[in-house]
């Protein structure tokens, strides 16, 4: 039988690592972004895998968890078009805010930082954020409470990268795909939307 660490322990502790690793990533400005943020996730996910091995049961390869994925991505992209729109309309800053988002892949190969975003960032984000810490959130508090709290901690932590507009986009993903989660109680959506999204509006069709 597999054994989970304690949750009482576990989930303050991730919360500390991953604010911890944030700051590092998104506030300090010493090393790559890419690298740093390629090496917090896999932190983060390992952290996860440790705490809660059976994350990786919830991970369920099958049609239905594909077409839900490739389909939220799609939804997903098409909100954030809308809404890039009306923050252009609204705030004067966002501009510039959303170029210096986009503008840390400047200068990086943009299949190298698709692979990352791809292959890394995506999916190690799923298993801590929504696999581990959700989870145990919704567990805890309910479905409702725990969808929401988890929401608010993944925007929250990026409070650290001094950007409304990411903060903003933040909280948006986060709901977005922590709802999918709490819908569908398996990981496998929630990492290809992750995935495919995230790949598609840095690389193939970004909104700068």
């Amino acid at each position: 039988m597999i054994r989970k660490a304690d949750s009482n322990i576990t989930v303050p502790v991730a919360i500390i690592l991953v604010a911890f690793l944030w700051f590092i990533t998104f506030y300090l400005t010493v090393g790559v972004f890419w690298t740093k943020i390629a090496l917090s996730t896999v932190i983060l996910a390992a952290f996860a895998l440790w705490a809660a091995p059976d994350i990786r049961h919830r991970v369920t390869c099958n049609a239905r968890a594909l077409v839900w994925g490739v389909l939220s991505a799609g939804a997903l992209y098409g909100l954030f078009w809308i809404g890039r729109t009306v923050s252009l309309l609204l705030f004067p800053f966002a501009g510039d805010q959303i170029w210096s988002v986009y503008d840390k892949a400047s200068g990086y190969n943009p299949c190298i930082i698709l692979c990352v975003l791809l292959f890394i960032t995506g999916p190690c984000e799923e298993i801590f954020w929504r696999g581990f810490l959700q989870d145990n959130l919704m567990k805890r508090y309910g479905k409702n409470a725990g969808w929401i709290s988890a929401t608010i901690v993944y925007a929250g932590v990026h409070i650290w990268s001094l950007n409304f507009m990411l903060v903003g986009a933040a909280a948006v993903a986060g709901a977005f795909w922590g709802a999918l989660y709490r819908r569908t109680e398996t990981l496998t959506p929630v990492i290809i939307s992750h995935a495919l999204w995230s790949a598609v509006i840095f690389t193939l069709a970004p909104m700068n």
